[in-house]
């Protein structure tokens, strides 16, 4: 191989990995890109993904609405997603022969609903730019290469300059041709290379080279789960879907609202899952055992339900509570609810008490039920935690601790809520370090 070719080795055969070999590969036909993929199955998570049809991004296209739906690295993204957003990602697919169409939601899919679309075109697009994959090839260690000689020592500017700069402008590379990085694979083979982008999603390895090449990690922890709770009034429900809900962690002051759905372990639907997104470090740090607040009509406050239940009582009152339901909930979550503060399932409205009233309209608006542990988002895994997005450059993605190393995806401390925003922070870094990894 003539020196002329610089050496990027990508570890990851994920989205994110895949993305950023081929964009660099595109943007610098001069580099040579080698991609590592562990495992035997290239893009796994991406076949999973959306229930196998992968969300692959959300009709967000304004940076400033898009990065409110990420707990973590928002900031960070703001920027990003002005050079490379999911109008972007849109085009990029469209380029590649996929079409994506928008459901009601703002979820975006392949026409296909098929996620073997989406990793067959990755693999053909990163064949087509010369990426040499490899498959079943795990690395146990990355170092980076000393030189015979001394580096120079970064260059002495003023503090407000150094976030203008890029990583190379301020740690000069001597001899740009010379190896940075040897990668020892578990086979006993080393590989040398000039750039290497770490891909490695939240694996511990990733982590761990990461921090041994200088980066501060914060500690993963998962995010994206359903609630497990176990409370009679949830009992018999499983299936049971409210569009409409608030739910809250008044502990941690945080709070969602929309769609729930009652399962056999306690509760899901987007609502829960962004709020275990937002909470996710108070509920680890808490065990996954905390009080809920349950608002099963947000719409009304507490004075308008009233008025909407004691108009009931007067026009109904020869009817019973608990099989005539005047509100949007379903009928089955009303009647436990009823049942819940003791109203007896034969009572017409006629008898309701001032007391029972009370109650009612305390179990509607602000039903406390308490988690007991968490459940898993069908089979997808996302977690809070990685590389201190402060030591990146969110410019180019290079490390501002390590010349030559590149990060993309969710091996970075960036987790958005469910809708296709985690793929979409995967593509934005992983765009942004393939365009500016050859230079």
């Amino acid at each position: 191989m003539s020196d002329k070719f610089l050496r990027v080795i990508v570890v990851g055969g994920g989205a994110a990995g895949f993305f950023g070999a081929i964009a660099a590969a595109k943007a610098h036909p001069q580099t040579r890109i080698t991609l590592l993929e562990a495992g035997r199955e290239l893009l796994a998570k991406v076949r999973i993904s959306g229930g196998g049809r992968c969300n692959v991004t959300h009709a967000c296209f304004d940076p400033g609405i898009l990065v409110q739906n990420y707990p973590r690295g928002g900031k960070a993204l703001r920027g990003a997603f002005t050079r490379f957003q999911p109008r972007d990602t849109v085009e990029w697919f469209a380029s590649h022969g996929i079409k994506l169409k928008t459901e009601a939601d703002g979820r975006m899919f392949p026409t296909t609903d098929d996620s073997a679309t989406i990793v067959n075109s990755l693999i053909q697009a990163a064949k087509d730019a010369g990426v040499e994959i490899c498959t079943g090839v795990a690395a146990v260690s990355i170092k980076r290469l000393i030189p015979d000689f001394a580096p120079p020592k970064p260059l002495q500017i003023e503090a407000e300059l150094a976030d203008k700069l890029s990583v190379s402008d301020r740690f000069p590379i001597s001899n740009p041709h010379s190896p940075s990085f040897e990668i020892e694979l578990r086979s006993g083979e080393k590989l040398k290379g000039d750039r290497i982008l770490l891909a490695t999603g939240s694996s511990p390895s990733g982590f761990k080279w990461a921090q041994n090449l200088g980066h501060t990690i914060q500690p993963p922890v998962p995010s994206l789960f359903t609630f497990n709770i176990s409370d009679i009034r949830l009992q018999d429900l499983a299936g049971v879907s409210v569009g409409n809900v608030r739910v809250q962690l008044p502990a941690a002051k945080l709070e969602q609202t929309g769609p729930i759905l009652i399962t056999h372990w306690g509760l899901s639907g987007p609502a829960v899952l962004k709020l275990s997104a937002w909470g996710a470090r108070f509920l680890h740090e808490c065990g996954y055992q905390t009080s809920l607040l349950i608002n099963w009509l947000p719409q009304y406050n507490p004075d308008v339900l009233r008025q909407q239940l004691l108009a009931v009582k007067s026009q109904l009152s020869r009817r019973s509570i608990a099989t005539s339901c005047p509100l949007p909930i379903p009928r089955r979550l009303w009647e436990h609810l009823t049942v819940a503060v003791g109203i007896d399932s034969e009572k017409r409205w006629s008898e309701l008490s001032n007391k029972s009233l009370n109650q009612l309209i305390q179990e509607l608006s602000q039903g406390e039920y308490k988690i007991k542990g968490k459940g898993a988002f069908k089979e997808e895994f996302v977690t809070c935690g990685g590389v201190n997005l402060k030591e990146v450059d969110f410019k180019t993605m290079e490390s501002r601790c390590c010349p030559g190393l590149y990060f993309a995806g969710e091996i970075l401390d960036i987790d958005g809520v469910t809708g296709g925003f985690n793929f979409q922070s995967a593509w934005t870094t992983a765009w942004l370090a393939g365009q500016a990894i050859g230079k």
